[in-house]
């Protein structure tokens, strides 16, 4: 799931805008900006999890007496209507062409160079704050460190290992940049048009996968119920 993240917005298409900035290439800027996302996230995922955790024992209770097999079926409700969701996200993001002018402001910010590393920061919290309820797998992990019901330490370890994985794309994009840039520029050229032609879609398509999966899980624990 953190690698479904790490093609994000904020976590692939700007770094790539970064690491393509003209001159020389200052690591220092990406790994500032990385890490000002990955805190971000982190920070969001104690958070949630510290909520959440607080509420579970009342959600339990609550659903303690209901059979197991109408709670299947309204998972697999839920997948079905997220499945159908992404293709109207995916027809919204197709009806705006991708927000071009959106698209070339943030690039332009990210590849100015404006306001040093507290500008990097700004802009990295930016697109996290605006991401972090569309960043659907990470919400996923969330759930499910809460139902594990792991010690603190371990939910805390579990969530920075998260948030690092979900940055290892790019520092491994801005590690190819910095010993091999001839090989990798080509490449960071084809997925910068690529996301950036695509980035509109990407929501659904996470929408869509998020959405098959709880059919899928919930048709397994139907066919064991009934089996």
């Amino acid at each position: 799931m953190a690698l479904l993240d790490s093609t994000s917005f904020g976590t692939l298409l700007i770094p790539i805008w970064l690491l393509l900035s003209a001159g020389r290439l200052r690591i220092g800027r990406i790994l500032v900006y990385l890490g000002a996302v990955a805190g971000f996230y982190f920070a969001v995922g104690v958070l949630l999890v510290a909520t959440a955790g607080a509420l579970r024992d009342g959600v339990t209770a609550a659903l303690a007496d209901i059979p197991e097999p109408p709670l299947r079926i309204g998972q697999l409700a839920v997948g079905v209507v997220l499945f159908g969701w992404s293709y109207r996200l995916e027809a919204r993001a197709n009806q705006a062409g991708g927000r071009p002018g959106r698209i070339q402001r943030w690039r332009e910010r990210a590849m100015s160079g404006q306001g040093g590393y507290l500008g990097l920061i700004g802009l990295a919290l930016l697109a996290a704050g605006l991401e972090v309820a569309t960043m659907l797998p990470y919400l996923g992990a969330i759930g499910a460190l809460v139902v594990a019901d792991l010690a603190w330490p371990t939910t805390v370890a579990v969530l920075a290992g998260y948030c690092v994985v979900m940055c290892l794309p790019a520092v491994m994009l801005a590690g190819g940049r910095l010993l091999a840039h001839r090989w990798i520029d080509p490449l960071l050229q084809r997925l910068n048009a690529w996301l950036t032609r695509h980035s509109g879609k990407m929501l659904g398509w996470v929408v869509g996968a998020l959405g098959i999966f709880l059919g899928l899980n919930a048709i397994g624990n139907l066919t064991i119920s009934f089996g």
